[in-house]
């Protein structure tokens, strides 16, 4: 990696990665482009997945992200911090290689926990790939098939818990993805059968470089920290690697910390100006899970339990200039701000043009009201 003396501010460098990711300006890309550059998108919940696509699109309507599932133009399966992801059928296989690095199901506790060898995933693989290979199966059908292999049957008690944890690394592997619906049943299949635009799982050495690459591109400058935070698997030893054979990447300081950015974009950070503009985001995106919660540079000093909260949720959030200025709700047509007291707020005007951005988003008139916590 090469060294450039760059010095930025936090303001600068956000107010770039606002654009990066077609915050400020919104973009005008099509869904599937909207996910390549974000490196996917978190769809634990399918409502927020397809609302943190359509607000970072100057025209958008309902259900497209479901037509691009449809069309083989995105999948859906378990990715970044075992989470289900929307990614593309391109690029999914070159993060899923990274996630699936760290090898997990291959620690003894983790062996221990789950009563299972890596011998028995291997076995787990090749049947899921054999039953799914005439189509897809919803779960129950799955799990009733693969169970009936030699030397799996006592998996099936974890098999039908609800985490789907033994499902996950056959995923990271690239053995299923999630098929359409039945009714309220979800399905599996074989990625190639998902889409046609499929590539398999390359080597995790060769996806790594480009992967960051492709993280610097929407999240940049970026830390070890922030880019392992995103993935959650690989060791530190392997994410370095991986940055020093991404090719032209450089390291700048912004405000004393040391990050990485792509050569090419060093020229257009030293010119970004700092921005006020403001944005309301959905739970789950991509905005504070790229850089990770623990980010304070992104969350304010002490505010990470209001965004991070139980059970994973990330609340719908303001952002003002790149920094997350509170969280709000949908109460009826009343968005409902709480906004951080150390946050200044914006102009009235501002925060009323984006919640009319908004509304037309959710398809009706929306007002805010604001309350400082």
């Amino acid at each position: 990696m090469t060294r450039r003396p760059l010095k930025l501010t936090w303001r600068q460098a956000l107010a770039w990665r606002l654009g990066r990711q077609l915050l400020d300006p919104v973009g005008s890309l099509p869904v599937e482009e909207v996910v390549r550059r974000l490196c996917g998108v978190q769809a634990q919940v399918a409502s927020s997945a397809e609302f943190a696509i359509r607000v970072r699109r100057t025209d958008s309507s309902a259900g497209e992200v479901a037509q691009a599932l449809a069309d083989g133009g995105l999948i859906k399966t378990w990715a970044n911090r075992g989470t289900l992801h929307l990614l593309t059928p391109e690029d999914g296989g070159a993060i899923l290689s990274l996630v699936a690095a760290g090898r997990s199901w291959e620690l003894p506790s983790w062996q221990r926990y789950f009563n299972i060898t890596p011998k028995s995933i291997e076995q787990l693989r090749a049947a899921t790939r054999e039953v799914l290979a005439d189509g897809g199966l919803t779960r129950e059908e799955l799990i009733d098939a693969v169970v009936r292999r030699p030397g799996l049957a006592h998996l099936e008690k974890e098999l039908r818990s609800g985490w789907g944890t033994l499902l996950k690394p056959l995923a990271w592997q690239g053995d299923l993805v999630y098929g359409p619906s039945r009714g309220t049943r979800v399905t599996f299949m074989l990625p190639e059968q998902a889409s046609k635009r499929w590539r398999r799982l390359p080597d995790a050495d060769d996806a790594g470089p480009r992967v960051a690459r492709a993280y610097l591109g929407a999240y940049g400058p970026a830390t070890l920290d922030n880019f392992r935070s995103w993935l959650s698997r690989p060791s530190r030893r392997q994410l370095r690697q991986w940055f020093e054979a991404a090719g032209d990447v450089v390291e700048v300081d912004i405000e004393g910390t040391s990050a990485f950015v792509r050569a090419e974009d060093v020229d257009e950070l030293a010119a970004a100006k700092r921005t006020d503009s403001v944005r309301l985001v959905g739970g789950f995106d991509q905005w504070v899970l790229g850089p990770g919660t623990a980010d304070t540079n992104v969350i304010p000093p002490g505010r990470r339990a209001a965004v991070s909260k139980q059970s994973g949720w990330i609340a719908p959030l303001i952002i003002v200039g790149g920094v997350v200025g509170g969280t709000w709700e949908l109460d009826g047509d009343v968005v409902r701000i709480g906004w951080f007291s150390e946050i200044k707020q914006p102009a009235l005007a501002r925060l009323e043009s984006e919640v009319e951005r908004v509304s037309v988003v959710v398809g009706r008139s929306l007002t805010a009201e604001v309350t400082i916590t």
